[in-house]
């Protein structure tokens, strides 16, 4: 084991390798507000990666119904049990400590590579085939009925929609713990994939991924995992010119909760400041998005904004202590943001900077007992080389039909 710096905990951790080994990172945010479990993300996956035999129980793209569903079964309740065992009581934040090198302060506890036995390289456990069917059971499952109704900040019956996919992580454990090194970092985006000529199907990346994102295919022996969509990414798609493209789960989405994009990195892991780059501005900037289960250690880079109406703790549990910031943000957004919120999928293609112009006053309307104005700027998105390539406003545009639509 070495040390590597790992931001989202505020300090340095065990790992077996050093630094973070890419140029840039394949990077997304999701808008949890905004899920509505269509799964049109997940039927997209599929039918581009895992149709063939053997993956019947694969889903790269999953959307879980919280807090009873998961898929695998229970798989985030197993690992924090793990950790709480090997740490008992340890495994806490002092968000006092926060600043701008640590916007979510410094995580006291073990690591999932910290609290592994010796001889492991990373603490996990292996799921059962019976934990892999139903990804998407109990869906739609609330905590409770209210006769009451519901009303923010907090629900007393509620639930919300958690889409996943792989994380690409900074320091994957999938990676850490692979006995062959057949898993690695492509350097020029930060996708994590798995070697099929080295892989000889140990599932010890399936152990060690606490987010269970390798899977093992029982046809071939060998595990797989999402590629990031990496031909879309390398812009060999006809549809974007050889522009960066996002993910087929990315472009599908109907809800629009989706912003994919890739980041330049530091040497050691940490993104490099570009408060233009709308993925920047979210995690950083306005610290809006935030990543799943960061004590893990992975330095996951698929961030949520978190849902406004669960309870807090267990969204603090889940996210980690930026939660309560995120929300009061979200839920009073500035210009700049607001007009940001706008560009999740406006584009197929990948968004690297953006412009907002301002626009006039649209609405006044009242936010937790505060009066909130609205103005109708316009968020411009602009490709790599700073061409415009997306361009879209607060304020929905209306077309009127033509009295006469066709000639029938």
């Amino acid at each position: 084991m070495t040390t590597a710096y790992n931001w989202q905990l505020g300090r340095e951790m065990d790992y077996r390798f050093e630094g973070g080994g890419a140029k840039r990172q394949f990077a997304a945010v999701f808008n949890i507000n905004r899920c509505i479990a269509c799964q049109t993300c997940t039927m997209a996956c599929r039918s581009t990666w895992t149709f063939s035999p053997g993956q019947e129980l694969m889903w790269w793209n999953n959307v879980e119904t919280k807090p009873y569903g998961g898929y695998p079964r229970h798989w985030d309740v197993k690992t924090l049990e793990l950790l709480e065992q090997a740490n008992p009581g340890g495994q806490v934040w002092d968000a006092e400590d926060a600043d701008d090198e640590a916007p979510y302060g410094r995580f006291e506890g073990r690591t999932i590579f910290e609290a592994a036995p010796p001889e492991e390289r990373a603490i996990g456990y292996l799921p059962h085939d019976e934990e892999w069917k139903g990804p998407n059971r109990f869906e739609d499952h609330g905590t409770a009925w209210s006769a009451k109704g519901a009303s923010l900040p907090e629900h007393e019956g509620w639930f919300f929609y958690l889409a996943r996919i792989c994380n690409h992580c900074t320091y994957p454990a999938c990676l850490a713990a692979c006995p062959r090194n057949a898993i690695y970092k492509r350097p020029e985006d930060g996708i994590v994939l798995i070697d099929q000529e080295r892989c000889r199907g140990y599932r010890k990346c399936v152990e060690a991924c606490p987010y269970k994102k390798a899977m093992y295919r029982s046809s071939t022996g060998t595990s797989e995992k999402c590629i990031g969509c990496y031909p879309r990414v390398e812009g060999t798609d006809p549809l974007t010119d050889g522009h960066p493209m996002e993910a087929r789960c990315m472009a599908a989405c109907v809800g629009k909760i989706r912003m994919q994009g890739l980041v330049d990195v530091e040497a050691d892991g940490t993104w490099t400041t570009a408060r233009e780059h709308p993925l920047y501005y979210l995690v950083h900037t306005e610290q809006v998005a935030l990543p799943l289960y960061p004590q893990f250690g992975t330095q996951p880079n698929i961030y949520y904004i978190p849902p406004r109406w669960v309870p807090r703790d267990y969204l603090r549990q889940m996210f980690g202590p930026g939660v309560d910031r995120a929300i009061e943000r979200y839920t009073r957004p500035s210009r700049t943001l607001l007009a940001v919120l706008q560009l999740f999928r406006a584009s197929q293609q990948m968004i690297f900077s953006f412009d907002v112009e301002e626009g006039e006053k649209v609405a006044e309307i009242e936010v937790g007992g505060d009066t909130y104005e609205v103005f109708n700027d316009t968020a411009v998105g602009f490709d790599a080389d700073r061409h415009e390539i997306v361009r879209i406003s607060v304020e929905e545009p209306l077309y009127e039909r033509p009295l006469k639509v066709n000639s029938i």
